[in-house]
């Protein structure tokens, strides 16, 4: 299984759009159009077919953590405290 097959099951299990999953990588600050992302959800035999790389789907799937969860927070390191 590669990249645009993990891409096309989740579009379906989730049942999102090309706009929502657009959405989901502009929250991480990956830009893609619709017509490059249409490209991946191709067949592979089509002329305008695009493979998924890594790093669209590593920032997808940040992506969607953020949608699902909400943004991190980042955790304050306490301070340790010397008594003497």
């Amino acid at each position: 299984m590669d990249n645009n097959d993990i891409m096309k099951k989740l579009r379906v299990a989730l049942q999102l759009k090309n706009t929502d999953i657009i959405a989901i990588l502009k929250l991480v600050g990956f830009n893609i159009t619709e017509s490059e992302l249409g490209a991946i959800f191709r067949a592979e035999d089509h002329p305008n077919y695009k493979p998924c790389g890594d790093q669209l789907l590593r920032n997808f799937l940040n992506g969607l953590i953020i949608e699902k969860r909400g943004p991190i927070e980042p955790k304050s390191i306490p301070v340790k405290k010397i008594l003497r």
